[in-house]
């Protein structure tokens, strides 16, 4: 026999499956759409913006549908906002220490100039364009996908402590795609492993202080490193 809160509870862990298989492929197709099958050109644009749409918009039809909850801009009421400022700047300096040490031997400047010039940011107005929009918009939409809602529905289906892994590992899988054409070898694995270890740390802090604003500030420590570095690799001085 089950109980009324578990027969309560069926539709919604349903629905929640439901909606991590639609959006959980969109990122990685659309990143495989800008740097393997079309890069440059108009389609593989399009088809990105269509996958940023799609995982933007279908977590507010789960929010308006199956929540019936208004929308909110997850407030850091139990506070967390420092911590994530420090373990950005944490981030910052482990892997611009790990640059300055190995960088040169583990990033050909050469391929990242090569694969620059490809998806268009070989113009520094470009390329800081895209720094400002990774920095100030991407980081926020990646927190409200990857930590509130997927994280949330994940906790619905498992522990919480899984569920951080879990949106980790789907949080990793669709950078790899663009990591495995920029990088060689064992630098796409350490970048593989700081990506996931970086997801982790910002869903185990959603998890704590429920908001996306402390993971935020840590992953905002995580993009301005790699576009500085980036920078230098594109437009050496």
């Amino acid at each position: 026999m089950t109980t009324r809160e578990e027969r309560d509870r069926s539709p919604t862990r349903a629905r929640a499956i439901l909606f991590l298989l639609l959006l959980l492929p969109a990122p990685s197709l659309g990143n495989l759409g800008a740097v393997v099958w079309w890069p440059g050109s108009r389609v593989s644009q399009v088809l990105f913006v269509l996958s940023k749409l799609w995982v933007l918009l279908l977590p507010l039809i789960w929010l308006c549908w199956v929540g019936r909850k208004r929308c909110s801009w997850s407030p850091a009421r139990q506070g967390g906002l420092v911590l994530g400022a420090l373990t950005g700047l944490a981030i910052i300096a482990a892997v611009g220490g790990l640059y300055a040490l190995i960088g040169s031997r583990l990033v050909p400047p050469g391929e990242v100039q090569r694969m620059a010039a490809q998806t268009g940011l070989s113009s520094r107005t470009m390329y800081l364009a895209c720094a400002a929009y990774w920095i100030g918009v991407n980081s926020v939409l990646e927190e409200y996908v990857w930590r509130w809602f997927v994280f949330r529905r994940l906790a619905e289906l498992m522990p919480e402590r899984w569920a951080i892994v879990g949106s980790a590992l789907g949080f990793t899988l669709h950078h790899i795609v663009a990591i495995t054409i920029y990088l060689p070898g064992l630098t796409a694995f350490l970048a593989t492993v700081g990506i996931f270890v970086g997801a982790a740390l910002w869903s185990w802090l959603y998890c704590r202080y429920r908001s996306i604003w402390p993971g935020y500030l840590s992953h905002v420590g995580a993009d301005i490193v790699i576009f500085v570095i980036g920078y230098r690799l594109i437009f050496p001085v």
